[in-house]
């Protein structure tokens, strides 16, 4: 089978619980972080991803990487995977073995459509971009978004770092949901998008629950919508659309919700309920007759977190691969939606993904299985930072488009300067709106209306420790700085300079009830945090090499729809004053790591 051009698309940290937040227990732990001078550092393996024997664990990138797609040029993979209301949004991925994933860049560098983006308004909390569609078409990229409060859009690009076009918009928000996919048919040369379009078009006629799915005619450019659209699938939560064509016959996958307990919405966790991957076949059409089968559910290997929703790839020995994404319906999620790659099977014509471990002719889930090509060194998406760039690493993210006057990487090269702004009012049209996808809990706190916030993703679900060195000695009165865990909920750990021009140390809750500590008299601080699974410490040092804990045990969570991140923070109470530097962060967590030099000076 072939797929014409549009889509080719352990060793573990041993650390107990009690040892890794030791730190909560006893004032000064023993643990000593090492900050060398430039060493380079081997490449890792852990709990998940490359296990350098010739086999992956799943997921193998255990992080916030949800809604993927791919693409494949050549004999690199492409992936873009959707970020809400971060900024820049989209981020874009690449691998040459379907298994190690590196930085390339992002789609959108600010999201720059709506005004509830940038610094100044932060109320596009959960919105930006969701799921989303790359393809290389006749030399150029586009990818392709539905931004739930604006509508269709898409940015090009002639080399996939960029740069990236100003977002053309295709369709309005009353028209379409969530989650395009395209499709170019060279063999009759017309272009197509597919659109979860929800109940928005729906008429009476339509008896059957759920979303209606249609494909839309584009032109070859990619740019426009030539029709109306057709109807072509209705299921109860259907979307995250794909489609392909494969030796003369139409396939669209998507997932889709099988409700055996209606009594909790989908996405919710409920044993009896499934987001399943369906494929639909057509030997006549695009546009069908579709049969509908079920190829993945979810399985043994991941409690009841579902599996659905990815991009289906190709080997160079022809076997057949496809990446997808645990949904949140489970306990575990605190890290967010990550990726898991399977092996697929074509059985009478049908793509069964994963392995069929109890015999329905359904696949389930993979924990671990041999890499689909090897010779490939182990890598991973950027973590540890000196600051040494120019510019900043692809690893971190703003929450919100950032205020840039307020943070620089020049003014004092080798460190990262973020100015404090003053916080934004606590009225409508700044902050968090609470809907169905924004939890209402300390959403009112000025940390979400503090603009200027920097993170990246954890990694993992097992153990990780992140430290990090700043000078504090630019802060002024009302400001406040720091350290921050992120996701759901948010907790910070950092310093607050008084009206009287004192500082003292500060723990922060996500409900924003502040925990003083003691006067601070050093310009140096170094702030460090561990977490097993779920629950997560602080520690302070004005050395780097003895750590004081500081703050409770406290529950890291996913929430708007984002998993916990690691970052910075600094804001002011009362006016634009202040900034702090951050010399370097260094994150060691359970799982892959490229071999890296940088220096992490004391």
């Amino acid at each position: 089978m072939k797929l014409t051009p549009r889509k080719i698309k352990l060793s573990t940290l041993a650390l107990t619980l009690a040892t890794i937040l030791s730190g909560c227990n006893s004032q000064v732990s023993n643990q000593q972080t090492k900050a060398p001078e430039k060493v380079l550092q081997p490449a890792q393996v852990g709990s998940f991803g490359d296990q350098g024997d010739g086999t992956y664990i799943n997921p193998i990138l255990n992080a916030d990487y949800p809604d993927s797609d791919i693409e494949q040029v050549g004999d690199t993979y492409y992936m873009i995977t959707s970020k809400q209301h971060m900024s820049p949004g989209m981020p874009i991925l690449e691998s040459k073995d379907m298994v190690n994933w590196t930085n390339v860049g992002h789609a959108f560098p600010k999201l720059s459509w709506a005004p509830e983006y940038n610094w100044d308004r932060m109320n596009g909390y959960s919105f930006g971009t969701w799921a989303g569609d790359i393809a290389y078409h006749e030399g150029k990229w586009y990818v392709y978004q539905i931004d739930y409060q604006h509508g269709l859009m898409v940015t090009t690009a002639d080399d996939i770092a960029g740069p990236w076009s100003e977002p053309i918009m295709m369709l309005p928000k009353a028209d379409v949901l969530d989650d395009p996919a395209v499709f170019w048919d060279k063999e009759t040369g017309k272009a197509y998008v597919i659109i979860n379009t929800g109940a928005k078009q729906k008429s009476e006629d339509n008896e059957i629950e759920g979303n209606e799915n249609r494909i839309y005619e584009m032109s070859w450019d990619g740019t426009k919508i030539l029709d109306e659209g057709k109807l072509v699938y209705t299921g109860m939560g259907a979307e995250a659309a794909k489609i392909y064509k494969i030796d003369g016959t139409w396939y669209i996958f998507m997932a889709q919700w099988t409700m055996g307990d209606k009594s909790t919405k989908p996405g919710v966790k409920n044993p009896k309920n499934d987001r399943k991957q369906l494929v639909l076949r057509s030997k006549e059409s695009i546009y069908g007759p579709y049969e509908v089968k079920t190829v993945l559910e979810k399985g043994t290997e991941f409690n009841h977190r579902s599996a659905s929703q990815g991009g289906l790839m190709q080997a160079p020995d022809k076997s057949w691969w496809y990446m997808h994404q645990l949904i949140q319906n489970d306990d575990i999620p605190f890290q967010g939606r990550p990726q898991a790659l399977e092996p697929v099977t074509w059985v009478d014509g049908w793509p069964i993904i994963g392995v069929d471990e109890d015999n329905d002719g359904i696949g389930e889930p993979v924990k671990r299985y041999k890499k689909p090509i090897n010779g490939y060194p182990i890598t991973a998406p950027k973590s540890d930072d000196d600051f040494s760039s120019a510019k900043l690493g692809p690893q971190w993210e703003w929450n919100h488009n950032p205020r840039d006057s307020h943070w620089s990487l020049t003014e004092r090269p080798g460190w990262l300067r973020l100015k404090a702004s003053k916080v934004l009012p606590n009225k409508q049209g700044h902050g968090p709106k609470i809907n169905e996808w924004t939890n209402n809990d300390g959403s009112d706190g000025d940390f979400w209306r503090a603009s200027n916030t920097v993170s990246q993703r954890m990694m993992g679900i097992t153990t990780g420790t992140a430290v990090a060195k700043f000078d504090i000695s630019g802060m002024k009165p009302n400001q406040l700085a720091g350290f921050v865990r992120y996701g759901g909920v948010f907790n910070l750990l950092g310093v607050e300079m008084d009206e009287h021009g004192k500082k003292h140390l500060f723990y922060m809750n996500g409900m924003s009830e502040k925990t003083i500590g003691p006067e601070l008299t050093s310009d140096t601080l170094f702030v460090r945090t561990s977490n097993a699974r779920n629950q997560a410490t602080y520690e302070y040092s004005f050395d780097g090499k003895s750590f004081k804990a500081f703050g409770p045990t406290f529950t890291i969570a996913f929430g708007k729809w984002t998993g916990d991140r690691l970052g910075f923070f600094s804001w002011n109470e009362k006016e634009d004053a202040g900034y702090i530097d951050v010399d370097w962060f260094k994150y060691d967590y359970d799982g892959p790591k490229a071999a890296s030099s940088q220096i992490f000076k004391n």
